[in-house]
């Protein structure tokens, strides 16, 4: 159905979280991207609910503690900025240039600039739900919950991690499974699992951040089966809009020579963004 232009439309409402037709095990592509098209710092995403809240039982407390830190070290209340993706995939390859606007954990636009064949194609994220827009057609269209593993702007990110990164306290139990040296380095190693009717398409997660300077490393995905279905690698850390963060991150699916980069090569902290910003007319917006 056609959206209606009138003021209360071009800001989309709030709606409560369902748990939607989501399935555990479904092979999927971010944040990885994160605020995983924004952020892509699945920690970052996670010490943002970390901080709105007690931990839960089946979390070790330790994990929040670290998890809070990371937060107060990268996390701006929000952001804009430009990052390159580039797609390889069996058959083609893309690169685009896109800019990116985010606030908290719940809203973000991203905006195609390059190549001007798809200038002006955008995504617009409120909460759980995702619209994107077409210029070429001029059309606006809200992604129903049967396309939310689909894949986003042909990358190996879906839908679905745009809105779930947010949410990984609160549908996953995190502890530590691992604290030392890996690798010629301290790090802490979290083990993530789903609670009970929580609705995920991950049988585990397990993430790796350094201790010296709380940077994640890697991220990787598991389906019900314990088969490890993608990992992402964080690189290029350098102080961006004056913190330290991975400027790189690189989605790769175990099974084949595919992989997603995302670099970012532009990106400032608290610019004074509010959920009006986040509005279906900015998601239009040819600018």
């Amino acid at each position: 159905m056609e959206m209606k232009r009138s003021a209360q439309a071009e800001r989309p409402a709030r709606t409560a979280r369902t748990g939607g037709a989501v399935s555990r095990g479904a092979p999927a592509g971010m944040p990885a991207l994160c605020r995983t098209a924004l952020s892509a710092f699945t920690l970052a995403a996670l010490a943002t609910l970390a901080a709105a809240g007690p931990a839960r039982a089946q979390t070790d407390p330790r994990v929040l503690e670290i998890i809070d830190e990371v937060d107060r070290l990268m996390r701006g209340e929000s952001s804009s900025g430009l990052m390159r993706m580039e797609i390889d995939t069996e058959h083609w390859s893309r690169a685009l240039e896109m800019r990116i606007w985010s606030l908290g954990t719940e809203h973000s636009l991203v905006r195609v600039e390059s190549p001007a064949r798809e200038a002006g194609t955008a995504t617009l994220m409120v909460e759980n739900e995702v619209w994107n827009y077409l210029p070429n057609v001029d059309r606006t269209i809200k992604v129903p919950p049967s396309m939310m593993l689909g894949s986003w702007m042909g990358s190996h990110f879906t839908n679905d991690d745009l809105v779930k990164e947010s949410r990984l306290i609160e549908d996953y139990d995190i502890v530590i499974s691992h604290e030392g040296p890996r690798d010629g380095q301290d790090v802490w190693e979290f083990t993530l699992t789903p609670k009970p009717d929580a609705p995920v398409i991950w049988g585990r997660i397990e993430q790796q951040i350094r201790k010296g300077d709380r940077m994640p490393i890697w991220a990787r995905y598991f389906d019900e089966d314990g088969t490890l279905v993608r990992t992402m690698n964080f690189s290029g850390f350098q102080v961006m809009g004056g913190r330290t963060l991975p400027t790189r991150m690189v989605m790769e699916p175990t099974d084949g020579e595919e992989r997603t980069v995302v670099t970012y090569l532009e990106l400032e902290f608290d610019v004074g963004l509010d959920e009006d910003f986040f509005s279906l007319r900015n998601l239009r917006a040819r600018r």
